[in-house]
């Protein structure tokens, strides 16, 4: 590992490990240089047949900087971040270093202790509504990030977004490559990436929506009829869009969990251009859906494996 004396950048790496991935691919890369992490978007980790332009690594990775950020923070400095700091190496995607001195705010503490409690629960949840005003605030974190958070059931959206799901959900079940490629990130028990048995979820025996299926178990649950649905979106879609969305997805998810939620995601809609594009026009035309998850109150569970940091840290390139 390059060795780092800083216990500030060392806390921001630990957090920004803890993000989510597609399949918990964990594509990205930090390089160091005394006191600065480049965020490189690790290119071999992108998915071939889910993700083939590299979206949802981006958005991994913008939640992945989110993190580092907050840990900056609580440590008691302000993160300076500087987005596509190099035009000609568009894989680096964020330049962050600790800035001046920070008293860090309550909202900030909060955040930072959810970051190792954050975990995709792909288990039922309860019939428990989610209270207007968790559903207010997790609308206003999208906001604070410059995003959007469509809660469905609001807009009479969730049919019609269900359908998508359902469509999605079984063209990609016939497709063998996926298949193929979600069973190399099943992982069994084993490994320090990917979705191990415990965390993969049973098969859906009912409710409204499938949840992605990852491992060969045949154990059968009946999931929720009413399901808190949102919808991320961002005006924009170029690459830094991306970027941006992670962070705003973030801060929701980690919001969600200090308000003892659980989420997990609906990818199957955004892997597929012609159901995205389908999406965006149910959500009025005008701006781009990033990600779809589910909220609500889950039974205990478990963080996935992560990669060291050892793994995923090397020596910043100095450019000549």
């Amino acid at each position: 590992m390059v060795a780092t004396r800083s216990p500030v950048i060392k806390a921001a790496l630990e957090a920004a490990v803890r993000a989510p991935s597609p399949h918990n691919s964990q594509p990205w890369i930090f390089e160091l240089a005394q006191d600065v992490v480049d965020l490189v978007l690790d290119e071999e980790r992108i998915l071939e047949v889910c993700d083939p332009d590299g979206r949802e690594a981006r958005l991994a990775c913008g939640a992945a900087l989110f993190n580092m950020e907050l840990a900056i923070a609580a440590a008691g400095r302000v993160a300076d971040v500087e987005l596509a700091p190099e035009r000609d190496r568009p894989s680096l995607l964020a330049r962050v270093k600790p800035g001046p001195r920070h008293r860090p705010s309550p909202a900030e503490r909060r955040l930072v202790a959810a970051v190792p409690r954050r975990f995709s629960n792909r288990r039922p949840f309860t019939e428990q509504a989610v209270p207007p005003a968790v559903r207010s605030a997790m609308v206003q974190a999208a906001h604070e990030e410059g995003a959007g958070l469509v809660l469905l059931d609001e807009h009479g959206l969730l049919e019609p977004v269900a359908g998508l799901i359902r469509r999605a959900d079984h063209i990609q079940n016939q497709d063998e490559a996926f298949r193929a490629e979600l069973r190399v990130w099943a992982k069994g028990h084993g490994g320090d990436d990917g979705v191990p048995d415990f965390a993969g979820g049973p098969r859906s025996a009912g409710g409204l929506l499938p949840v992605r299926h990852f491992i060969g178990s045949e154990e059968t649950r009946v999931f929720e009829r009413d399901p808190l649905v949102a919808v991320l979106t961002t005006p924009s879609d170029g690459s830094l869009s991306q970027v941006r969305a992670g962070r705003a997805m973030q801060r929701v998810l980690l919001a969600a969990t200090g308000a003892g939620m659980s989420a997990s995601f609906y990818s199957q809609p955004m892997e597929i251009p012609s159901t995205r594009g389908e999406l965006r026009a149910l959500l009025g035309g005008a701006d781009h859906p990033q990600t779809v998850f589910r909220l609500g109150y889950g039974y205990p569970g478990v963080p996935t494996p992560r990669r060291s940091i050892d793994a995923v840290v090397r020596e910043r390139r100095v450019s000549r």
